[in-house]
């Protein structure tokens, strides 16, 4: 069962990737750009964490993990940027 729905789930995740890309440069305003530049780090972790559990490896939960952290700490500071003009006062 997981031999099957594994391949259709990364396949899927990648299409949300290429229309968040899609998204990304052809935005019409910056938070539309900021919003799919925030759902790309989350479908990257889906993306990992699914390659993961394909492979059966617990190296990449870790590196989730981290794109998690590193993904919220860009979106605080690119929301900062948006709102103040500078990230560090």
């Amino acid at each position: 069962m997981l031999s099957t729905a594994l391949p259709i789930a990364l396949m899927l995740v990648v299409l949300a990737l290429m229309m968040n890309l899609y998204r990304l440069t052809r935005g019409p305003r910056l938070p539309d750009r900021v919003l799919a530049l925030d759902t790309m780090y989350v479908n990257s972790i889906a993306l990992v964490v699914m390659f993961g559990l394909w492979l059966d490896s617990k190296t990449y939960f870790e590196a989730a993990l981290l794109i998690a952290m590193l993904g919220f700490v860009s979106t605080v500071a690119i929301c900062k940027y948006i709102l103040r003009g500078d990230i560090i006062e």
